[in-house]
This record gives C-alpha cells, sequence and structure tokens, in this order.
C-alpha cells in the first residue's frame, strides 16, 4: 500500500498542479466535455470553461495537494449535475425534442389516415348513426335525435379538415403544444414584471438566470468566500479570466479590483470548503430532480395529445357518425388534444413563474446565497408535489368537460352532476376520485394480481405470492395434503371404533332394558369400560343410546370414588377391591337433605355391579354343592362360617396351617357363596334401599373383608386356585 501511494500521489498532485495553478501549459483546451450543452451565465460565459481556483499545489504542498483533489472532484460532480438541470429545463422549454416527434410521426399519421379513411367504411359509419336518429323519432326521443343529427354533422364537417393533416395542429410550430409553451413563457414573464415578453429569448433568459442563479454565484462563494460580482471590477475580472488556461491574471485581477479577502480565500483552502461542496451537491441533486420532474410532465402532455390525435383519425373517419361509446371516445379525444395543450401551459407557467421567482429572490438576498438555495430546495420538493395535485386536478377537469360535451352530444342533460355519458364509463373515475380512493384501486389491484392463478405458477406454484410467509404457508400446506390421507384414514378408524362402542353400548342397555335407571346407565357404562372406550368417549356413547345426562354424572361420580378408594393390599384381588371400595362409597353417600334417592342409587348400581364382577369372575368350583362334593373339608367351612363376623375369633379358630392345608376347592366353595350373598345383598339394598338391607349387605360386605385378610401369607386366598 504505501508503494502504491508513493506511486500514484505524487502523479494525482502533478495533474492537479498542472490543470489549476499558475504555471501549467497554456495550450490546455479551454472547453470541457460539456461544451454541447451550450449554456451561458448572464454575462455570456459559457458554464463548461467554469473552473475551481486554487492556490499552488505540488509535492512540497502535500496537504493543499490533498484539499484541492477533493474539491476537484466535488467541482467536477456539481458542474455535471447543475449543467445536466439547465440544460433540460432549457431542452424542454425550447420545444426541440418535438422536431423528430413530428418528422417521424407525421408521416406515419398521414399513412394511417390513407389506410383506414375508405369511403365504404364512412358511408357504412354515417348510415348506422342516420338509422340511429330515425330510431330515436320512432322512439319520441326528438331531443336525442336532434342531438345525434348534429353532432353527425359536425363529424362530417369537421373530420376532412382533420384528417388532411391529423397531428399538423399539434407537432407544428404553431400548434396547440407550441402555443400552449409561448403563452406559459409569457404570462411567466408578464407576472414578473417583463411588460414585452418574447417567448424565443426567455428560454435563453431563463437559462442564464438558472446559470447565474445556481452555478456562477455558489461557485464564487465556494471558492471565494463570497460573491464577487457585487463588485463591477471584480465580476468583469472573473468572467474574463475564469475561461482563460491561465488563472493567475484572474488572481491579480482579482486582488488589484480590491477583494484581497477573495484573494486569500483562494490560497487557503480547506475542509470548510469540502463541506460547502458537499452542500451544494445536495441543492444540485434537488434541482436535478425537480427539472427531471417537470420535464417528464410537459413531454408526456405533449405525447399526450400526439397519442390522441392518432385516436382521433378513427373518430373522424368512423366512430364518430355512431351515437354511444364511439362518439363519446372521439370527444374525449379533442377534449385531452385540448387539455394536453392547457396542461404543457400550465406546466410552462408553473417552471418559468419558478425560475424567475427565484431570479429575484437571488437578486432581494444579495450575498446570501448559501441561505436562498437551502430555501430553494425546500421549495422545490414543495413544488414537486404541489404539481402533482394541480395534474389530479387537470385530470378530473378533463373528464368533467368530456362527460359534459359527451351528455349534449347524446341529447342528455348536462346539468346533472351525477350524469355519465354513454361510452365515459369509469375510464376517468379514478381521476375523479380523491387520491385515497386511487390508493385503495391500486391496492385491490395488487390484492388481485397476487390472488390470481397465472401469478402462482409464474412464482413457482406458490399461491398468493405477495402475502407475507406465503412460502411458509405453502411449505405447510403441501405437508398437510401429503400427510391428509393418513389423517383421513385415522379418522374413519376413530367412526370406526365409535360406532364399535354405540353398538355395544345400545346390546347392554337392551340387556338392561333401556337406560332409563341408575342401575342400567352403570351397566352400560360398565360394558364399555371392559370393551376399551377411553373415558373422554363415555358420555358421547351414553348419549348416543339415550342416557340421562343426571344418570352420567352421578355414575361419572361413582365410578371415580370406587377408582380412587380401592385398597392396593397384595393380598386381595382386583375384583374384591373393587367390590369393597365401592361398597364402602354406598355407605360413605348416605341418603339425606343434602343427597337425593337417584344419586345414592347410583353409588349403590355401583356396588351391585362391582359384587357381580366378583362372583362372575372368581375360579369356579368343579361340585355342584356342598353336600356332594367329597373334597370338600366341612370341618374347615363350618369353623370358617362360625366366626368368620369376628376377626379375632376367626383367627383363633382357623390357624395359618389349617389356611395352608385347605384345599382349592373347599377356598372357592366358600368364596363363591360369599360373593353370591353380597350379589344378592346389594341387589336386594338397590331394590329397597333400607336399613335392614344395608345391614345384610355391610355384614357381607365385612365377611369378606375379613376372610381375605386372614388367610396368612404365602396360603391361597379363598378366590384363588
Amino acid at each position: 500500500m504505501a508503494i502504491v501511494l508513493a506511486v500514484v500521489f505524487p502523479a494525482v498532485i502533478g495533474v492537479v498542479a498542472t490543470a489549476q495553478t499558475p504555471g501549467a501549459d497554456s495550450e490546455r483546451p479551454r472547453r470541457s466535455g460539456l461544451s454541447w450543452m451550450n449554456i451561458r451565465d448572464s454575462s455570456g460565459v459559457p458554464l463548461s470553461d467554469y473552473r475551481f481556483v486554487t492556490g499552488e499545489v505540488g509535492l512540497h504542498r502535500p496537504g493543499s495537494s490533498f484539499w484541492t483533489i477533493l474539491l476537484t472532484v466535488e467541482f467536477a460532480g456539481y458542474l455535471l449535475l447543475a449543467m445536466t438541470a439547465i440544460w433540460l429545463i432549457g431542452y424542454v422549454l425550447s420545444f426541440a425534442w418535438l422536431d423528430p416527434f413530428a418528422r417521424a410521426l407525421t408521416g406515419v399519421a398521414d399513412a394511417v389516415t390513407a389506410q383506414v379513411s375508405m369511403p365504404l367504411l364512412v358511408v357504412t359509419a354515417a348510415t348506422i348513426g342516420a338509422f340511429i336518429a330515425g330510431w330515436f323519432v320512432v322512439r319520441g326521443w326528438p331531443a336525442r335525435a336532434a342531438a345525434q343529427t348534429a353532432a353527425m354533422l359536425l363529424v362530417a364537417v369537421a373530420g376532412p379538415i382533420f384528417l388532411a393533416g391529423p397531428l399538423a395542429a399539434i407537432l407544428a410550430p404553431d400548434g396547440v403544444v407550441a402555443q400552449g409553451r409561448d403563452v406559459g413563457l409569457t404570462v411567466a414573464a408578464g407576472l414578473n414584471g417583463d411588460s414585452n415578453p418574447q417567448p424565443s429569448r426567455l428560454v435563453a433568459a431563463v437559462q442564464a438566470e438558472l446559470a447565474d442563479n445556481f452555478v456562477r454565484k455558489p461557485l464564487q462563494v465556494w471558492n471565494f468566500g463570497h460573491v464577487l460580482d457585487d463588485r463591477d471590477a471584480c465580476r468583469a475580472a472573473w468572467s474574463s479570466g475564469i475561461g482563460a488556461p491561465e488563472p493567475t491574471g484572474m488572481l491579480e485581477d482579482i486582488r488589484d479590483c480590491g477583494d484581497t479577502a477573495a484573494y486569500h480565500a483562494v490560497t487557503t483552502i480547506g475542509a470548510g470548503q469540502v463541506g460547502i461542496g458537499l452542500t451544494l451537491l445536495s441543492f444540485c441533486v434537488v434541482l436535478l430532480g425537480f427539472s427531471m420532474y417537470l420535464a417528464i410532465r410537459i413531454i408526456g402532455a405533449a405525447l399526450d395529445a400526439v397519442y390522441h390525435g392518432f385516436m382521433g383519425i378513427f373518430g373522424f373517419v368512423a366512430g364518430g357518425f355512431i351515437y354511444g361509446p364511439t362518439q363519446t371516445y372521439l370527444i374525449r379525444n379533442l377534449v385531452d388534444i385540448g387539455m394536453a395543450a392547457a396542461r404543457v401551459l400550465v406546466f410552462t407557467t408553473y417552471l418559468g413563474v419558478y425560475v424567475l421567482f427565484l431570479g429575484n429572490l437571488f437578486r432581494q438576498a444579495g450575498g446570501q446565497v448559501m441561505a436562498v438555495l437551502a430555501i430553494a430546495s425546500v421549495v422545490q420538493l414543495v413544488a414537486i408535489w404541489q404539481v402533482r395535485a394541480l395534474r389530479r386536478g387537470l385530470d378530473r377537469g378533463t373528464y368533467w368537460i368530456a362527460n359534459r360535451i359527451a351528455l349534449t352530444a347524446q341529447g342528455g342533460s348536462s346539468s346533472g352532476g351525477g350524469s355519465t355519458a354513454l361510452g365515459m364509463g369509469t375510464a376517468g373515475a379514478a381521476n375523479a376520485l380523491p387520491s385515497g380512493f386511487g390508493l385503495l384501486a391500486g391496492l385491490a389491484a395488487v390484492t388481485t394480481i397476487s390472488s390470481s392463478p397465472a401469478t402462482a405458477w409464474l412464482a413457482g406454484r406458490v399461491m398468493n405470492p405477495l402475502a407475507p410467509r406465503s412460502i411458509a404457508r405453502q411449505h405447510a400446506e403441501l405437508t398437510a395434503m401429503e400427510s391428509a390421507p393418513l389423517t383421513l384414514q385415522r379418522m374413519q378408524w376413530l367412526q370406526a371404533n365409535r360406532d364399535t362402542w354405540e353398538r355395544a353400548a345400545r346390546w347392554r342397555a337392551a340387556q338392561a332394558g333401556g337406560v332409563d335407571t341408575p342401575m342400567s346407565v352403570g351397566h352400560v357404562m360398565d360394558i364399555l369400560i371392559d370393551s376399551g372406550v377411553p373415558k373422554r368417549e363415555l358420555n358421547g356413547a351414553l348419549t348416543a343410546v339415550g342416557a340421562h345426562p343426571v344418570d352420567m354424572l352421578h355414575a361419572d361420580r361413582a365410578m371415580a370414588v370406587q377408582d380412587t378408594t380401592m385398597s392396593q393390599s397384595p393380598y386381595r384381588t382386583t375384583r374384591q377391591q373393587q367390590a369393597l371400595a365401592a361398597w364402602e362409597s354406598v355407605l360413605n353417600h348416605p341418603l339425606g337433605p343434602e343427597r337425593e334417592l337417584r344419586e345414592h342409587l347410583a353409588f349403590a348400581a355401583r356396588a351391585h355391579i362391582a359384587a357381580h364382577k366378583l362372583a362372575r369372575d372368581m375360579p369356579s368350583p368343579k361340585g355342584a354343592n356342598w353336600l356332594g362334593n367329597s373334597m370338600v373339608d366341612h370341618d374347615f367351612v363350618h369353623d370358617i362360617r362360625q366366626n368368620w363376623d369376628s376377626s379375632d375369633a376367626l383367627r383363633a379358630a382357623v390357624g395359618p396351617d389349617r389356611w395352608r392345608a385347605a384345599n382349592s376347592e373347599t377356598r372357592l366353595r366358600l368364596g363363591a357363596e360369599l360373593a353370591a350373598d353380597l350379589r344378592a345383598a346389594t341387589e336386594r339394598y338397590y331394590q329397597q334401599p333400607n336399613t335392614g338391607n344395608l345391614a345384610l349387605a355391610d355384614r357381607t360386605a365385612r365377611r369378606i373383608a375379613r376372610l381375605a385378610s386372614a388367610s396368612p401369607e404365602g396360603a391361597a386366598g379363598l378366590w384363588e386356585r
């Protein structure tokens, strides 16, 4: 890097010193590559000869050389932007750009006219128009018939005149567009105090005014610290010396005119002048944007007139004779041609008034160039917004005028503000609406485009691609599509399960005689649980078979109490634990003021169902009765029966050895008897919930609990083989 700087920096310094300082080659060309724009200030000095003058630079003054390089680059950009903006304004106002269009389009328009203006087409269109007028007379609409006849006569008279030179009245040097430009410049000059304005000279005056205000005076402030033109001698010295290949004489003349401060500013450049250059560059960017915007508007208005002139050819050949939309279209084209000239007039007047106003503002401000440039930049930004509003107003006026004329031509009333002529449609409605409605219409158009299938194909099959997270949503939808068959199959399986559960519920309800009692609801719930129905599906299946919601609630509670209060003793089987827990829940939920009979019966039904399952699922003994089974130990059975109401007496009468010695047939016979007794006692209590039946069922349950606990460790219980 150090080697590069050592080689490049001296070379650059040498170039700058040769271009800007005394002692350089006197044969250097005086004009830059921007001379083709031919822009001069009010003193006749070409802007392409302008330069930023500095003091002596070289390898022996590296500081000044560095600032000179920066200032030279800034000045090149500043001069390019300023001259481009000034040239663009002058070029547009001179309408020199219209000549190539005129030469090319006039011949095209004449050829189109020769092709379409066939006598047969004209006669056919006129016949259709006459038939429509006659039809209006037959229908009793004389006003419409008269308006249609008058419109046809006007088209027949004006058509040959227009078709003789379709674009001559538009593109000629004295055509409507050029006349609009001339009137605009004349009005602008008159508003600024020129009593005898001449449009041909006003363009050069506008460019000179802009050159003085945006280049000459700002450059003098930038280069010398203030405006030199305030002194006539210094003004002449700068004008004569700025284009010379050697600035030494100009610097000496400026010092001789008495402006020593300017001479000192040239020889002591620094960072302050670099900052001023950046500020001027920003001002020139705004000026260029303003000039480009107005140039587009003026050129666009002229080209709109050309377009509508072409469309007018077809209107005068055929469309103007036919009542309705085609006639209205001719009227709209003619109105648009006139309004295009009006737009040129308005925009030109606006630009001329603005430029001449700035000239007066600079003259009034004196040496306050930077302050005026700042104000001018703000005004230019505001002017762009104002021109947009002005354009929308002209568009609404164009639509209104065309609609009124079309209504008159169609025999309708043109006084009603809400009336719309045939063929006007909604073409101008967007221009007639406030800007907010136009924004809504634009958003609606964007939404329509985004949701179009064609847009989805162009965007790689992504639906609504302009919406946020559209690609992520597309992936999610594709994933859902891939898993849809599995989801459908799972839903079908679930539906099959639900059908099976419902069939099981109906079968058990039929066996229980319906589902209108707590006992029947408990039986149906029991068969559903045994069938593997999930808890969350129980109420759905019960509802499907017609169970009452209150009975379902009580049955749920009884089942929950049984499951949560079951003993976890290893000496009791699951059926024993369920039967004992269910009966305990009956005792813990007695009848009383706080509990109705139907709720209590739900717990009693649960106890009976658990006792039934205990008797049903225990191992079956072999013999049919006690006496006929020789394998039964009758002494053991007798001792058990005599002492099964007391735990202490039972342990004393039947010790561990006798328990172990008892055979399975003896134990199973005894267990079967107790299970059958509990089933009968709980059913009797459910049917008649009185104190006696409660005591009987409770005594049986206590016997089962004692015998289950009395079996010693290592011995089989009454319900085990």
